[in-house]
């Protein structure tokens, strides 16, 4: 298909193509960059009061917005406006203000504009930046095509509590695998038309008790080392914007905290873009209970460095009488204006022409959306037993039995902030083993059994029945999407309802039996595990869920995904890691008195990494480059991988270290570097994974970066688990001081 082929697609190409990137070319960078800072100063020049703080104005669709206060010049950026009539017509507004500066339209495009591609969770578990360069690019392109600039995304929090039902827009525990894929996704979004808006900075993914919006206690060298480097990355991969937090960081709100928002990310980091709030989190602070009232609120926010007020309309209410009371220096607001200004040049809005107010978004999904979307789902899929290998279905099986209500759940299977998704578009798994089955000549045969949450076994009788009359079962539970995603914190996480019982029941027939578990993280097994041979993790897989989990099912592609998150085996385990600290009294067997439970396991069900496949990979002829490290210098590790199975699959070659003697306790592993390869039956690839030195260190609580001699563990292998290869010497100690340090290329990535 062309892009001629469709209404309009030729002129998003166009714009697109002139739009793409938001930053000068290397070669012209820097008077690009003297250019823009140029007609931002002229133009703020030029500008009142009133007009520089209605820049900081951030507004959604609907009330309290007042169409007016477009062409006034009060609202400097819009968000929830997702059709090309309205974002028109509110360029044509700005275009009659006094000084026609262009607005910033923000949207939720998380996953997905029109086309649903997986959560970000799922999509971490690719363990490919390409995969998510990919999905990113797509989101925006359709977004763009209706007038959207700007995506408040990517969540970077760092999350190692399942609990917290936002896990599922993040991308797991571990700050190298999120930091690959953040930096991926703000260069997919940008590739495709958007800014980016990496959020929610700081800490906001380790509330206390996983409990959404709940403070946060993470001592500074543990977020220079666990929670930042994905933001860090967006940095540096060119985000227009961050989002600041709603919770308390250590007791300070990260809406108001300078250390976050002035001194790591400006002074420390660089970054000369923009930070709005979260909805109302200005307003908020006075909940927090470090304001009075609104006007307080505000000043403490503006000074601690938010630009932007996220629809709590205190700036455009209180900073102009706190500017002619003194107590905000007017400097403050030029320097906030200047970042958004400096941003939209940056963009282009200045020059672009206004959005054709005839483009609809059923010009999605399309055909070439929905084949991307299909690609990306069926590489996060994870295999997570495959006992008697019961997957891939025999060529054998005649007939189906397809329980659950979540094989047919179009609007479910799409996931939290879905934007512009219709259930419409999706295709069910009941749909994607149907289309499969009937080339086939395979009797397919569906038993919904319960509703949603499955709260009572009506229809278990019916489901036994067409269990007993199949020759295979697929079973499709998990989490409806009400169960996930913001404000979805939970204290049980047991499959909800009677769906253990259910699938108990369904074990007993004796019939093959693979799970398909939809849902945005971890879900407690409980006996499940033990008596379901086969289970698959599907996340929520987007539009194209049907035909990406059925070429799974059936072996047409083999799975590849990796877990991006511990899976626990009971609630109580949580928080759960694998990159957890020594203690003094190690996990021995038959020892009370050791690091252990009484009642469970101390390990994980499945561990971070963890990811079969429908063939076999065997590691070997491990080779170190350079066993001693100088300052400068890169610890090479080279392994061979074979495929020893019978089928073609995909391996994530992962490298982890460890300090194991240091000025301070260092985790009992790390990951530093992956790489996801593709290997034919019989075929070996030797896979070089490098780690610059200076990623082998730590921080301080000041920020300050100690690289500290002495050996270095190393491991390789295909999940947390893999196996010792050796040791390196770092020769000497050497420490960097926060504003000296700038990242170099620490991770071996699939590109």
């Amino acid at each position: 298909m062309r892009l001629s082929d469709v209404p309009g697609l030729t002129q998003m190409a166009l714009a697109l193509a002139l739009t793409a990137s938001f930053l000068p070319a290397a070669g012209a960078q820097e008077a690009g960059a003297q250019a823009i800072e140029r007609r931002v100063n002229e133009l703020l020049g030029q500008m009142t009061l009133e007009e520089k703080i209605g820049q900081l104005n951030l507004v959604s669709h609907g009330p309290p917005l007042r169409w007016e206060d477009i062409s006034e010049g009060k609202a400097g950026a819009l968000l929830n406006f997702n059709s090309a009539q309205d974002v028109a017509r509110a360029q044509a507004l700005a275009r009659q203000s006094r000084l026609k500066i262009p607005p910033l339209f923000g949207l939720d495009v998380l996953h997905g504009f029109r086309t649903q591609f997986p959560l970000p969770l799922g999509e971490a578990a690719a363990f490919s930046p390409r995969v998510s360069r990919l999905a990113s690019e797509w989101a925006a392109k359709e977004a763009a095509y209706v007038g959207v600039n700007w995506t408040f995304a990517p969540m970077a929090d760092l999350s190692r509590d399942s609990r917290w039902g936002r896990i599922v827009e993040g991308f797991g525990e571990d700050p190298t695998l999120g930091a690959a894929v953040t930096a991926a996704r703000v260069e997919g979004f940008r590739k495709g038309g958007l800014a980016a808006a990496a959020k929610h900075f700081a800490g906001y993914g380790a509330p206390q008790g996983g409990r959404d919006y709940d403070t946060t206690y993470i001592p500074r060298a543990e977020m220079y080392d666990t929670y930042l480097p994905p933001f860090r990355a967006a940095v540096e991969a060119g985000t227009a914007s961050f989002m600041a937090a709603f919770n308390a960081l250590n007791g300070e709100p990260s809406t108001a905290n300078p250390w976050l928002l002035t001194d790591v990310l400006r002074t420390q980091w660089g970054f000369d873009g923009f930070v709005t709030s979260d909805w109302v989190g200005i307003g908020e602070l006075i909940n927090h209970g470090i304001a009075a009232d609104g006007a307080e609120a505000a000043r403490k926010a503006i000074l601690a460095g938010v630009d932007m007020d996220m629809m709590g309309q205190l700036y455009i209410k209180h900073l102009p009488d706190e500017v002619r009371a003194g107590r905000v220096p007017e400097s403050v607001i030029d320097e906030s204006v200047r970042r958004v200004l400096r941003t939209k040049f940056r963009m282009g809005l200045f020059d672009r022409p206004d959005i054709d107010p005839s483009r609809l978004d059923t010009a999605f999904p399309s055909p070439e959306s929905r084949q991307a979307a299909r690609e990306v789902a069926r590489e996060t899929f994870v295999l997570l037993q495959n006992r008697d290998d019961v997957l891939p279905v025999p060529s054998s099986v005649r007939s189906i039995a397809v329980v659950g209500p979540l094989a047919d759940a179009p609007h479910d299977q799409m996931g939290p902030h879905a934007a512009r998704g219709h259930k419409e578009d999706s295709v069910t798994i009941l749909e994607g083993i149907r289309r499969r089955a009937q080339p086939a000549g395979l009797s397919v045969r569906h038993a919904p059994v319960c509703d949603l949450f499955c709260r009572n076994t009506d229809g278990l009788p019916a489901a036994l029945e067409a269990a007993r009359q199949s020759d295979f079962v697929i079973a499709v539970f998990g989490e409806p999407q009400e169960l996930s995603g913001e404000a979805a914190s939970r204290a049980h996480m047991e499959l909800s309802g009677k769906q253990i019982e259910v699938l108990e029941e369904l074990a007993k027939t004796g019939k093959p039996i693979a799970l398909v578990i939809m849902g945005g993280r971890p879900q407690i097994l409980g006996p499940v595990a033990e008596r379901i041979p086969s289970i698959l993790m599907a996340w929520y897989p987007g539009t194209e869920t049907g035909p990406a989990v059925a070429d799974v099912l059936f072996g047409d592609v083999s799975p590849s995904g990796k877990l991006p998150v511990t899976w626990p085996r009971a609630t109580g385990q949580l928080p759960l890691y694998y990159n957890r600290l020594p203690t003094g009294r190690p996990t021995l067997p038959n020892n009370r008195f050791t690091l252990n439970y009484i009642d469970e396991a101390i390990t994980p069900l499945y561990p971070f990494g963890w990811g079969l496949s429908y063939t076999q990979f065997a590691y070997s002829d491990v080779r170190m480059g350079q066993k001693q490290l100088d300052e400068g210098q890169i610890l090479e590790v080279s392994v061979n991988v074979k495929n020893t199975g019978a089928r073609e699959g995909q391996e994530v070659v992962q490298l982890y270290t460890r300090d194991p003697v240091a000025s301070r306790s260092r985790p009992l592993r790390e990951l530093k570097a992956f790489e996801k390869i593709a290997l034919k039956p019989g075929e070996t690839k030797q896979v070089t994974l490098r780690v610059p030195v200076e990623s082998l260190g730590f921080h301080l609580d000041d920020g300050t970066y100690l690289v500290e001699a002495g050996a270095i563990q190393v491991f390789v292998g295909g999940s947390a688990l893999a196996d010792p290869v050796g040791e390196a010497e770092i020769l000497k100690t050497f420490r960097i001081p926060p504003m000296e340090r700038r990242a170099s290329a620490s991770t071996s990535v699939a590109q």
